[in-house]
């Protein structure tokens, strides 16, 4: 529940929002501004590792059923070193889901 907010758009929400923008430009004929990127949620190891050694990651979470193993043994040692608060969570399939995916 805590990481509902954080969840990525899904390809309708995108096309509604840059339909909504795309319309507002019309009316006021003013260049669009890009907007800045909302907060979300990355998966993918490589991703977090970027993220956590650049020290942009503000949460890790990690599932507690990846096989193998050693692809996540870093990642609790690593944030530590860099202050990035971690936790671990019961599944891939409920992280997945928090990303859109199967499994995450």
């Amino acid at each position: 529940k805590l990481l509902e907010k954080y969840r990525p758009e899904t390809k309708k929400e995108k096309k509604l929002r840059l339909k909504l923008r795309a319309e507002e430009q019309a009316k006021t004929g003013k260049p669009d501004k890009p907007t800045k990127r909302p907060n979300g949620l990355r998966s993918g190891m490589n991703t977090v590792t970027a993220l956590v050694e650049k020290k942009k990651a503000q949460l890790v979470i990690i599932a507690h059923d990846v096989e193998p193993i050693e692809l996540v043994l870093h990642l609790p040692t690593l944030c530590r070193k860099m202050g990035v608060p971690y936790c671990i969570v019961k599944g891939k399939s409920r992280l997945g889901r928090l990303v859109n995916l199967k499994t995450c």
